[in-house]
């Protein structure tokens, strides 16, 4: 029997509790904790950042919706035939979870608790019931931190979204302002709409109320769309709000005032805003829904009777299906204890600093170092910016390499991201073959036009992983993914030179300048970069 077949109303079935099966429960549940302990230390890990400081709310929830939803489950006293898929899906969770541990990928195992929780459910209710207990364990993908790939493209989306929306708000207050990529000039201040700025650490937890609110909502599906989907233009909304008012402040009453301000509003402040506008939108829904009821009754927060919904656990049954899943994490667990954890390839590179000044025709600066803020959000575990020089060249061409030793935790990211921010526009960008004459193996590489005014810039950029060197991201991140299964091994780099199109001077003629110090950069580059 399953857990519906044997959870029954306490107070009409005393004397049913089967306490081999509570027992085997807990086993499960506790071995499964130990087998998947990557996923769990990477989220507690998460759960320490802001924007990820809700995710320990997000389990007690997804009980809620769990635990409310089952007290309209019906009693079935048959057997259940249909515990097939819920076996599946476990057993999927129990791969995923080990190659998460294997190749050291530890969201696998974050992604894989979830898989174990929803296949844990359809074993117990079988497919026909527990189908529909979904919501909860959907629920439970706000707890997760983003890849890093979209976490960067998002924010620097939103910190554009946000200056453009912060000004427009100055402008309405008549405070003279000027917008520079992500920085709003106010004249005597310059407010950087950072990463911190782009509103990232109210959007992912108003993301999971508005999934509870279409989630409770007693309304048509179109109502719980809208409610679903406006989290994120209030968080916007409300972060460009913050964003115009410490320009304002500083506008007014100088700059002493806005760093206080500033941390006061980034807190629970706007956060409560968030959720109150969110409220006023379902009281709002309820003047569009043909039936007429309190906002209360509308969300269905109703609290009672969850208490004897959990006392239902101590009736499980030890049916053959939870003998064999708790088998099989009990002895997943133990492996993981007497199997130890691979350790991570050891790599063999020459230190950024013994790059050579002379690169053929070309001569290098001494090194620039990034400004520690620029730094820590670039994370690099080695680095090189120069500027290059030749005799005769009407400019010279930026070069800056980041090297990363581990790139399963962050890792690099696109120009594309890092350029905007600094008030660049990107006119084109298309990807490219390298010139024939470049030394090495035929590669892709990513060709940028950006502007600022009346400046423009051509870049060449490209993804370095292990000597296979590519214009795609998504590629770059297949072989590091790959590699780490075969080797061990995750480092990789990213390449960037960028050459000034002079007054007067064509693109081609800058690019052809590129071009010759691409050709001179890459001879050595292996030494550093190492391949596979």
């Amino acid at each position: 029997m399953s857990v519906a077949d044997s959870m029954v109303q306490p107070a009409s079935y005393r004397g049913t509790t089967q306490t081999w099966g509570v027992v085997l429960l807990v086993i499960a549940v506790l071995s499964a904790g130990v087998y998947l302990q990557t996923g769990v230390a990477a989220l507690l890990s998460a759960w320490q950042l802001p924007e990820y400081s809700h995710g320990p709310l997000i389990p007690i929830l997804s009980t809620f919706l769990f635990l409310r939803h089952l007290k309209r489950v019906p009693v079935l006293l048959g057997p259940v035939t249909d515990r097939g898929a819920g076996v599946a899906v476990i057993f999927a969770a129990v791969v995923l979870g080990g190659v998460g541990r294997l190749i050291q990928i530890s969201d696998f195992a974050a992604y894989a608790m979830i898989l174990w929780i929803g296949g844990l459910i359809l074993l117990s209710f079988g497919w026909k019931q527990g189908k529909q207990f979904w919501p909860p364990v959907l629920h439970l993908v706000y707890m997760l931190p983003l890849p890093s790939v979209l976490y960067y493209g998002l924010s620097t989306y939103l910190q554009g979204v946000s200056s453009h929306l912060g000004v427009y708000f100055l402008d309405l207050l008549n405070v003279p302002v000027f917008l520079d990529g992500n920085i709003i000039d106010l004249g005597v201040y310059k407010l950087h709409v950072a990463e911190a700025c782009s509103g990232l650490r109210y959007l992912f937890p108003i993301l999971s109320f508005s999934y509870i609110f279409s989630v409770l909502y007693k309304g048509p599906l179109w109502h719980k769309a809208v409610l679903l989907v406006s989290a994120a233009p209030i968080t916007v909304f409300m972060n460009s709000v913050r964003i115009a008012i410490a320009g304002a402040v500083v506008d007014r009453y100088g700059v002493e005032f806005v760093e206080g301000l500033t941390h006061l509003m980034e807190g629970w402040v706007i956060f409560v805003a968030c959720v109150l506008i969110l409220f006023g939108l379902a009281r709002f829904m309820l003047f569009l829904n043909p039936k007429k009821m309190s906002l209360a009754a509308a969300l269905d927060l109703d609290f009672d009777g969850l208490g004897p919904q959990l006392a239902r656990l101590r009736l499980i049954e030890p049916s053959r299906a939870l003998i064999g899943v708790t088998a099989l994490m009990a002895m997943g667990a133990l492996a993981w204890q007497v199997i130890p954890a691979r350790q991570m390839a050891s790599v063999e590179r020459e230190s950024f600093f013994a790059f050579p000044a002379q690169l053929g025709d070309w001569t290098s600066t001494a090194p620039f170092r990034l400004d520690p803020k620029v730094a820590k959000v670039l994370a690099a575990d080695d680095y090189h910016s120069v500027t290059l020089t030749k005799p005769g060249a009407a400019q010279g061409v930026d070069l800056f390499i980041a090297w990363y030793r581990d790139q399963m935790d962050g890792g690099t990211h696109s120009p594309t991201i890092c350029l905007p921010s600094a008030g660049w526009e990107i006119s084109s960008l298309e990807p490219i073959d390298a010139p024939a004459d470049t030394p090495g193996a035929p590669f892709t590489l990513n060709r940028v036009i950006i502007q600022k005014g009346l400046e423009r810039m051509v870049v060449y950029y490209w993804y370095d992983q292990q000597g296979v060197q590519t214009a795609s991201s998504y590629y770059a991140k297949v072989v590091m993914t790959l590699s780490k299964v075969k080797t061990g091994r995750s480092d990789g780099a990213l390449v960037r030179l960028i050459t000034p199109i002079a007054k007067g001077e064509s693109d081609a003629t800058a690019e052809a300048r590129l071009k010759d110090a691409m050709r001179a950069v890459v001879v050595p580059l292996p030494r550093f970069v190492p391949g596979a």
